[in-house]
């Protein structure tokens, strides 16, 4: 993949090393107060039917509760792995706002955070183990980097167009999240059974899938970012975490109603047509008779 040299974006927050992602704890108007007293104030709290932010305001002698986070730190100018990310969602925010701008809409950059073990998001906890995800709460895509690592040793999976795809399928979400999707879908999954649900989050990441090779259909006519191998490093990412691939591989057989991103089939599918295409109206999962 061709990326050295092109614009690097500044909405990328390093926390890597942050003890977890948080640091610090709860501050109370400039003090402090250790976790097993946190403990004790809530217990006491919930047999005395008191509110447990009043209950830890007068502990602490009126201060407020506040959460605490470290500020994100600048990125050696060596750490290539990091420059990559920066790279690659620039091109994603160059992209997504020209096509915005075609429909007369502005598009809002998300940010990216880099994590290590675990991270504190509008969303909850967040995990490495749960791989990279998107919170729409505060609009931040979280990745550990070291996914990239499971992917080359878990998965076989390699080349920096795979790992392109990974962030750019998160900025899908973004996009579905810009639009609405996000939303009117959640909404609906409250009202459906489990089976039903699921089936609905299958064509959202199939629609986000699709909108990462949107992305990539414009970025290599703009950049010519595309080099030989790339888009078959991105397809066989797509069928390494296809849901029927990493439940054959766990337990030795598959579960569709199970599944909550699709298959390795249709993921692979869904990429190429947007890859394909470049429109944003090829990616409609919702109204389609065949994912």
């Amino acid at each position: 993949m061709r990326w050295e040299g092109n614009r690097e974006s500044d909405n990328v927050e390093d926390r890597r090393g942050d003890g977890g992602g948080g640091g610090g704890g709860f501050s109370f108007g400039g003090g402090s107060l250790s976790i097993g007293g946190i403990i004790i104030a809530l217990v006491v709290s919930w047999l005395f039917g008191i509110n447990p932010m009043t209950l830890l305001s007068a502990v602490n002698g009126g201060g407020t509760v506040q959460q605490q986070q470290a500020p994100a730190h600048a990125t050696p100018a060596s750490d290539k792995e990091a420059k990559f990310m920066r790279v690659v969602l620039a091109d994603t925010e160059d992209t997504w706002s020209a096509l915005f701008k075609q429909q007369g809409e502005q598009y809002v950059d998300p940010k990216l955070t880099l994590f290590t073990g675990h991270v504190g998001t509008a969303c909850g906890a967040g995990q490495s183990a749960t791989g990279p995800f998107y919170c729409p709460a505060d609009q931040k895509i979280y990745i550990d980097l070291d996914f990239y690592r499971t992917m080359r040793e878990r998965f076989r999976v390699s080349g920096e167009f795979a790992q392109a795809y990974v962030i750019a399928h998160e900025v899908g979400h973004h996009v579905q999240n810009l639009m609405g999707l996000s939303d009117r879908v959640h909404a609906a999954q409250q009202q459906a059974g489990e089976t039903v649900a699921n089936a609905m989050s299958v064509k959202l990441e199939l629609q986000a899938d699709c909108f990462a090779g949107v992305w990539a259909f414009h970025a290599n006519r703009s950049r010519q970012i595309l080099e030989q191998g790339d888009v078959d490093a991105a397809l066989a990412a797509a069928t390494a975490i296809g849901d029927d691939a990493l439940q054959r591989q766990a337990q030795g057989y598959v579960v569709p109603d199970s599944f909550t991103h699709g298959t390795s089939a249709q993921r692979t599918r869904w990429f190429k047509r947007g890859l394909e295409s470049g429109e944003i109206g090829q990616c409609n999962t919702f109204e389609t008779r065949q994912l």
